[in-house]
């Protein structure tokens, strides 16, 4: 493997390793957001909540729009995004504003993951020298995770909003690298289309799945009830859009 080429994997796998540590030190940095910001229990269970369903809501769409649109393309400019909110994040003086950036990063890494994942499998030839990156990319991600909880703690002795500056300064340095190391590809040709009716269905069923379980312990139980099957009929009209989706998320027909 060349130089160039463990640069690109390094970059790619520096995206991922960002996502992981960037959620594991948000676990950490709760309590602290909480006493500073005033929000209650139920609202701060939405800043986890908000990434969440941002990342699922949206990973179908993402893998579409980097086959449709490129994915250096799709890579590059979601991760600026995610630099763009996670800062945003660390100026929050309010609760709503922590959430909407939270959401929106996730949303971000929805994009941003299987485009990379697409960069390795298209970069690397199949064989030894593909089985190494995913290796060694599946390993950094695992590293984030774990690295997250103990830089998350030491960055939240000092402030939480450090939390969030610190992913900032780690995806400034990985997209001047990318814009370097990536390799530029041609103009994708376009079969098919978005799935958009899709990716707003499932987006839809796991907004209200999730908040049937946050919201649950504090209001009426037939509300709770209400929601989730509201839920599990928004995921019941997703399956039925694939079905007729000529460019659906997922082809339930090879599952």
């Amino acid at each position: 493997m060349s130089a160039r080429m463990w640069g690109v994997l390094l970059v790619l796998s520096g995206a991922i390793f960002l996502e992981g540590i960037d959620v594991a030190m948000m676990g950490v940095a709760l309590p602290a957001i909480q006493d500073d910001l005033g929000m209650s229990t139920a609202s701060l269970q939405w800043v986890v909540s908000a990434y969440v369903l941002g990342y699922g809501g949206f990973m179908l769409l993402g893998g579409r729009a980097a086959d449709l649109l490129g994915r250096r393309r799709m890579f590059l400019f979601w991760l600026g995004v995610f630099l763009v909110f996670s800062g945003l994040g660390g100026f929050a003086d309010t609760g709503w504003v922590l959430i909407v950036s939270r959401f929106v990063t996730g949303l971000a890494a929805a994009f941003m993951t299987p485009a990379g994942l697409s960069i390795i499998t298209t970069s690397f030839p199949e064989g030894a020298q593909r089985n190494k990156a995913l290796l060694v990319y599946a390993g950094i991600a695992a590293a984030g995770f774990s690295l997250g909880l103990v830089v998350g703690g030491l960055l939240t002795a000092v402030h939480w909003r450090w939390v969030f500056f610190a992913p900032v300064a780690l995806a400034a340095v990985l997209l001047a690298a990318a814009l370097r190391l990536l390799p530029r590809e041609e103009r994708p040709e376009r079969t098919g289309g978005f799935d958009v009716a899709g990716a707003v269905a499932v987006t839809a069923a796991m907004l209200l799945l999730v908040t049937a379980v946050v919201r649950g312990p504090d209001v009426d139980p037939v509300w709770t009830v209400l929601t989730g099957a509201a839920g599990l009929l928004a995921l019941g009209v997703f399956v039925a859009v694939e079905r007729r989706s000529a460019a659906p998320l997922v082809r339930f027909g090879v599952l």
